[in-house]
């Protein structure tokens, strides 16, 4: 298979069924940035890598879930209206990151204020992967009534576990979160 094909030389491209838009078409920026949101991801991982705690397996197995599941809304954004989406998401899926947030959500602190992104590389990289997730529901979001409710749901939900799991990752190396108010020394 070729890498490149040129036929997006003239700033087009397609989408599932062959249809041409433009590539700055609001479908195409939809799952262009769910793919960025799953590079994301993976950068986050990738900063685990030689990270000894022991949530990384439960993280790892979980994100494998997610990432292809990234793929599954990328395809389904990119199907045209009235045509066939060949894979969905279920509400399981939802379910499974509300379980998730829940049970890491109760190992950490209580939040009582803004906390700023960063701390550790992994760390950091989830916080990024959650703002472009959060601009994938946008974009998805603007797309109106041709978007499955279980895409905008499942995006919403995603955002909330990449915070938590940014938390998460940086409470389990014993990094402490900065807040507003507080100045780092």
């Amino acid at each position: 298979m070729k890498i490149y094909t040129k036929t997006g030389d003239k700033g087009t491209t397609s989408l599932i069924y062959g249809q041409r838009v433009a590539k700055n078409d609001l479908r195409v920026e939809a799952y262009g940035t769910c793919d960025e949101t799953n590079s994301m991801i993976g950068l986050a991982l990738s900063h685990l890598f030689n990270e000894n705690f022991q949530g990384k397996e439960i993280i790892d197995t979980i994100y494998h879930k997610i990432q292809t599941n990234l793929f599954h809304v990328g395809a389904e954004l990119a199907t045209p209206k009235g045509k066939e989406v060949k894979w969905t998401l279920v509400t399981s899926d939802i379910d499974d990151m509300e379980k998730q947030i829940d049970a890491w959500n109760e190992l950490l602190p209580e939040l009582t204020n803004f906390i700023l992104p960063g701390g550790h590389p992994a760390g950091a990289a989830f916080h990024v992967a959650r703002t472009t997730a959060r601009r994938a529901e946008r974009c998805a979001v603007s797309l109106g009534e041709e978007v499955n409710p279980l895409v905008l749901a499942y995006l919403n939900r995603l955002s909330d576990l990449l915070f938590v799991t940014a938390r998460y990752v940086n409470h389990e190396l014993g990094l402490k979160e900065q807040t507003l108010h507080e100045r780092r020394s």
